[in-house]
């Protein structure tokens, strides 16, 4: 018998080795900033939304794969974060950023050109350029 206790400590002991040293991956993300130029105070019902997206595929929607909402900004720059899953990204397909700003739901700016990320640009620093909208 007390031979029997000093084994099964030795083998309780040998369990944490046994155990996945692999973690899950962290999750990615893709930050910078929303900027306009024009030099005006907005309402802080303002609301500035910013998406992460799958832009592949011609003559299809893209697929949204993270949204970040910024309530109540004033004034330019509004600082972004979109996680995403690194597993999603494929590695011939292309990625960008959007983004727009409403006012009480009404757009205001939004961005007009491809904005690359992930595997045709950078992950951090982004600044995505809106521009105003008629009224």
């Amino acid at each position: 018998m007390k031979a029997a206790l000093p084994l099964a400590l030795i083998a309780l002991a040998a369990l944490p080795g046994c155990a996945s040293t692999t973690a899950p991956p962290a999750p990615a993300a893709v930050t910078g900033t929303v900027v306009w130029r024009e030099r005006l105070m907005l309402p802080p019902t303002t609301k500035v939304i910013v998406r992460l997206q799958d832009v592949s595929l011609a003559d299809a929607p893209a697929k949204v794969l993270a949204e970040d909402v910024i309530e109540g900004v004033r004034a330019p720059p509004a600082a972004f974060k979109l996680a995403y899953d690194p597993a999603s990204i494929v590695a011939n397909h292309r990625y960008s950023v959007s983004a727009r700003v409403e006012v009480d739901g009404q757009l205001r700016f939004i961005n007009d050109t491809h904005i690359a990320v992930i595997n045709d640009g950078p992950t951090s620093g982004v600044e995505v350029l809106v521009k105003g909208v008629g009224r």
